[in-house]
């Protein structure tokens, strides 16, 4: 937590002092085409197939945050301090446990499930995004840039910040460098983080976990699978989930 806590303030910190120095406008772009031609590549380059059967995905966001990711059925474990939460992540519902005991207070749990929800949200998006490009709610235009083109994706429903708009930057094949951030959560429009450090894991998806900018976005322990009992000991940790 104390990390987590530190990575904040670094960011607000930074953020701050640098305002008025790197604060870019949003780009204009032209939706169409030539801009869903360029979804298609990037999708290409990651392997969007590949990530729509992957069933299982582990993962450590910054030492803080732990997620056990059963993507077929839309259950996640996600874990922090004393806390962990069992959370559908399409109709919010869950448990929550408090230092192993089951939280029975509903205002308590209803903020324990918000806040599950607002990190699997954040946590995995820094990870997933190249496949979620053309999520329901999503629009898409090219930016002509000075020595090629760049997808600029607006969020305009879901998640947890919806109006968030990223600037995509990627190589010749469509594998993604880096993008650009027009986000609520912060006052400075185009900071940019890069993509890097890629592997590929099961069904030949392509997955960045490094994302080094203004602050390193440091994603650990990175697992897929066939199905959840293989990247958690051997145990449905969701077999009593209802």
């Amino acid at each position: 937590m104390k990390r987590l806590l530190y990575m904040i303030l670094s960011l607000a910190a930074l953020v701050f002092a640098s305002y008025f120095v790197i604060d870019e406008k949003l780009p204009d772009g032209q939706s169409g085409t030539n801009a869903e031609a360029l979804a298609d590549k990037i999708l290409a380059a990651v392997n969007i197939q590949g990530w729509d059967s992957i069933t299982a995905i582990k993962w450590t966001f910054h030492d803080a945050h732990y997620f056990l990711w059963d993507k077929k059925r839309n259950l996640v474990e996600v874990r922090w301090d004393q806390y962990k939460v069992h959370l559908n992540t399409r109709s919010g519902k869950g448990k929550a446990w408090d230092a192993g005991n089951k939280v029975i207070n509903e205002e308590i749990k209803t903020e324990l499930l918000q806040k599950a929800w607002s990190y699997f949200a954040n946590d995995s998006f820094w990870f997933s995004a190249p496949f979620k490009i053309r999520d329901p709610g999503t629009e898409r235009r090219i930016v002509k840039l000075k020595k090629s083109n760049g997808l600029l994706v607006t969020y305009t429903s879901g998640g947890v910040t919806p109006g968030d708009s990223y600037l995509w930057l990627f190589n010749e094949q469509g594998l993604p460098e880096s993008w650009k951030m027009w986000v609520s959560v912060l006052p400075v429009g185009g900071l940019q983080f890069t993509w890097q450090d890629w592997q590929e894991y099961d069904f030949g998806v392509k997955i960045s976990t490094t994302h080094i900018g203004i602050i390193d976005v440091i994603i650990s322990d990175f697992e897929t699978a066939y199905k959840i009992e293989d990247i958690a000991d051997g145990q449905d940790p969701f077999a009593t989930f209802n």
